[in-house]
């Protein structure tokens, strides 16, 4: 995979939109690699019993696949330099599994740091599940 240069990088570059899979099966896995075993995301009684619509995933799990979209758009996971957002909406997930759009438009380009900022944009079901998602990517 090619890393991304500042040759190829200007102001108002997208990233595609694209949607990230995620079942039920992906939420147990998760919550056992992260020790987030808090039953809204793995149990749908609880998870009604608390006012939720369905179990819900990870605020983190949605942030990381977030970040994955943008680190294949760099072309190396140790291009993205930071990576911020604030958890707005969860990510329903209903038995048959849900989903999040993610894309992304280059605000501004450093030339003498050589990095680029990228809002991005997290949607699931129509709603934005993530706000003011920024990632600021080094650039070769």
């Amino acid at each position: 995979m090619a890393v991304r240069t500042l040759a190829e990088t200007s102001v108002g570059d997208t990233i595609e939109s694209r949607s990230v899979t995620v079942g039920r099966d992906s939420l147990v896995a998760y919550a056992n690699a992260s020790g987030d075993q808090n039953p809204i995301h793995q149990d749908e009684a609880f998870a009604t019993s608390v006012g939720l619509p369905d179990v819900i995933a990870h605020g983190m799990w949605t942030m990381g696949a977030a970040g994955s979209v943008v680190e294949e758009w760099a072309g190396d996971g140790g291009r993205v330099v930071e990576f911020g957002t604030r958890f707005t909406k969860p990510v329903v997930v209903p038995k048959d599994g849900g989903a999040i759009e993610v894309g992304g438009v280059v605000k501004s380009v450093d030339e003498q740091t050589r990095r680029a900022t990228v809002e991005m944009t997290v949607t699931s079901g129509g709603d934005r599940v993530l706000g003011r998602c920024l990632a600021v990517v080094q650039l070769d």
